[in-house]
């Protein structure tokens, strides 16, 4: 699996853009802000989006779907429970999102999505948001705002829950293998065991 990191707004949102070497097909995870950049990236690499996921319907993680399906055609993913979050971002930004794209297809637990020859699996990691999911595939996991290097997702927004968030990295992610490579919304890439063993948050 082949990963292309450009990271967007003034949020500092990590956007993975995922492909398969053999077919070029890919999806694009959390395009939050900058649809432009994003889609000359894709391109520059002659990539075909099939997928269009997000981890979660925090605005700056969800800004820039609109751009990119308008130009692939390609579907949004999303879970139904951060639907209303969804349309109703808050912070004053529904009206710039007017013309958001509508999700196409909702994601929950066990779902897979497939781009060329790979797949990846869908958990729910609900404690940043009620519908925060992860993307595992490959040794890697996507996880958006649910863990970062050295801290967790922010619990004090709309839907967030600090009990529910600690209970979904202990039981779905800290439980990957060790060498599982973790990939958050914000901030550097590390791995399981890293923050298994250093997080503050977790031990």
């Amino acid at each position: 699996m082949d990963i292309n990191t450009l990271t967007v707004s003034m949020f500092a949102t990590n956007c993975y853009i995922l492909s398969c070497p053999d077919t070029k097909e890919a999806v694009v995870i959390d395009p939050g802000a900058e649809g432009k950049s994003i889609i000359t990236l894709i391109d520059r690499h002659g990539l075909k989006v099939k997928h269009i996921i997000n981890t979660h319907a925090h605005v700056d993680h969800i800004g820039a779907n609109g751009k990119l399906k308008q130009e692939y055609s390609a579907p949004v993913l999303l879970n139904r429970k951060d639907l209303e979050l969804y349309q109703n971002p808050g912070f004053g930004l529904k009206l710039i999102l007017k013309k958001q794209p509508l999700p196409d297809q909702f994601l929950a637990e066990g779902d897979e999505v497939s781009f060329g020859s790979l797949k990846l699996h869908v958990i729910e990691t609900p404690g940043h948001t009620e519908g925060g999911i992860c993307l595992l595939g490959n040794g890697a996991a996507f996880c958006g705002d649910t863990l970062f290097a050295g801290s967790i997702g922010r619990t004090d927004l709309a839907g967030g829950s600090y009990d529910s968030l600690i209970k979904s990295i202990k039981s779905k992610l800290l439980t990957l293998p060790p060498e599982t490579k973790v990939y958050p919304g914000h901030g550097p890439a590390t791995t399981v065991k890293a923050e298994t063993s250093g997080n503050p948050f977790l031990t």
